[in-house]
């Protein structure tokens, strides 16, 4: 038996438009991601979120199920749009009404809301305005977030402020994969500032609007790098996508500094004349704890890569590479060792920084059998290895607070659209039937148990 702290928090996580749905129901205007997946070729089968898992008129439904697991706590997020829908001056009390239901609802049973404040959703008239490439956006996100924990601030004790800046600065911005799929590298650094700037300006205004005793988070997707070979040049290329898929929100948010190798890295690209004085002070303001989102690690070699790339300034330097052994339906590595390593050099590099890990998953080809049962072994043994992870960093003095399991549903996977499922609940979109998998029952296992009993 593997158990866990007394008081670790289990959870699930989701986000706004891969599940809400009602996509320009109650005032909500569109996002970046409904004109995105509007663009012939973008996302697969022309798939959109504008119906997705329907949560928004299944919410006591959806909650049901987590009680069902056990969880202690739920991660959602706030669509942008749905409550302030220009992306500036005054709020839908429809779209806030939503989130204080959900709230509400989550606390009558039992369950902590603890809530994102941007999943990707950017209101579609920001970007028109230039997006988050541009300074204002920033301060946008500010008011924002400031406008909502006003709304929750006593319902939500636990705040984020963004997910995973990364994707939406280099998905977005660079190789243009995900909304608003644009390919230009400047911007794509621009971008990443102007979150880090938005992150701290947030930051500032929620503990602000908040109680004393709220706890403000960021999550990030730190990439698990590792050199193919120990040839200098294989180190190099490491070295290269650490600076910008690590180091380019780590150092700014926990050590009020860019990383110097980044700037030389990128100097053909850019002088970095976008930052302005004060911008590092304000983003590493002090956090209660730093989410983690993880799935499978990166391996690089010397090399190049051809085409738009969200490694800008890395592309004629390093190549990506595939190792042997189990890959999940996103063909993405099964490496627990990876989390276990990442874990460690956190606990490291950012002492008395508390851990959660915020998403965690895996994607596999489910379907529901002749007698309506979803089974998932390969889920449950990724699922079983990455919780064992965690338990063995936690051995290694690691501080780790939580681990939410990604995700609750199947759902809108982005620009795979509804090919892909990552949810322990079974969804099947034309009915909009909710079948627990395999999975979900060894999870609330865990929970219940508050570890693994089975190794």
């Amino acid at each position: 038996m593997l158990r866990f702290p007394e008081g670790f928090r289990w959870g699930t996580a989701t986000a706004a438009y891969q599940i809400e749905g009602a996509a320009s129901e109650d005032g909500r205007t569109p996002s970046i991601w409904d004109t995105f997946s509007r663009v012939p070729g973008k996302v697969r089968n022309g798939d959109t979120g504008d119906i997705a898992a329907d949560h928004y008129h299944r919410t006591a439904e959806d909650i049901s199920l987590l009680k069902e697991l056990g969880v202690t706590d739920y991660r959602f997020s706030v669509a942008w749009p749905r409550v302030q829908p220009s992306g500036r001056g005054p709020v839908s009390e429809k779209g806030l009404d939503f989130y204080r239901r959900l709230a509400d609802a989550l606390r009558d049973a039992g369950i902590r809301p603890v809530a994102t404040l941007y999943h990707w959703d950017l209101p579609e008239e920001l970007e028109r305005a230039g997006g988050w490439p541009e300074r204002r956006t920033a301060e946008r996100f500010a008011e924002y977030a400031g406008l909502v924990a006003d709304a929750l601030g006593d319902r939500v004790a636990t705040w984020t402020t963004l997910n995973e800046p990364w994707c939406t600065a280099f998905l977005g911005y660079g190789s243009g994969v995900h909304a608003p799929g644009r390919t230009e590298p400047v911007a794509a650094l621009r971008a990443a500032h102007h979150l880090n700037l938005a992150h701290g300006l947030a930051v500032r205004a929620l503990r602000a609007a908040l109680p004393a005793g709220a706890e403000v988070s960021l999550t990030l997707n730190p990439h698990a790098v590792g050199a193919l070979t120990g040839s200098d040049a294989d180190r190099d290329a490491a070295r290269r996508v650490d600076a910008l898929g690590n180091r380019l929100f780590l150092d700014p948010v926990f050590h009020g500094r860019l990383p110097e190798d980044l700037v030389a890295d990128t100097a053909r690209l850019t002088d970095w004349g976008f930052v302005e004085g004060g911008d590092l002070a304000v983003i590493a303001a002090p956090l209660d704890s730093l989410g983690i989102n993880y799935y499978a690690p990166t391996v690089v070699a010397a090399g190049s890569h051809d085409g738009p790339s969200p490694w800008p300034g890395a592309e004629p330097h390093v190549r990506f590479a595939s190792t042997p052994g189990p890959r999940t339906a996103m063909d993405w590595p099964v490496d627990p060792d990876g989390l276990y390593g990442l874990l460690v050099r956190l606990r490291d590099e950012l002492p008395g920084v508390p851990l959660v890990i915020t998403e965690n998953g895996a994607a596999y080809d489910d379907y529901a059998d002749p007698e309506g049962d979803v089974h998932d072994p390969e889920r449950v043994g990724y699922l079983r290895q990455h919780v064992g992870a965690v338990h063995r960093a936690l051995g290694e003095g690691v501080d780790v607070r939580g681990y939410f399991l990604w995700s609750l549903l199947d759902n809108f996977e982005w620009a795979y659209g509804y090919g892909k499922r990552f949810g322990i609940v079974h969804v099947d979109f034309a009915s909009q039937r909710r079948t627990p998998k395999d999975s979900a029952r060894w999870y609330a296992q865990v929970i219940a148990h508050n570890g693994l009993t089975d190794g």
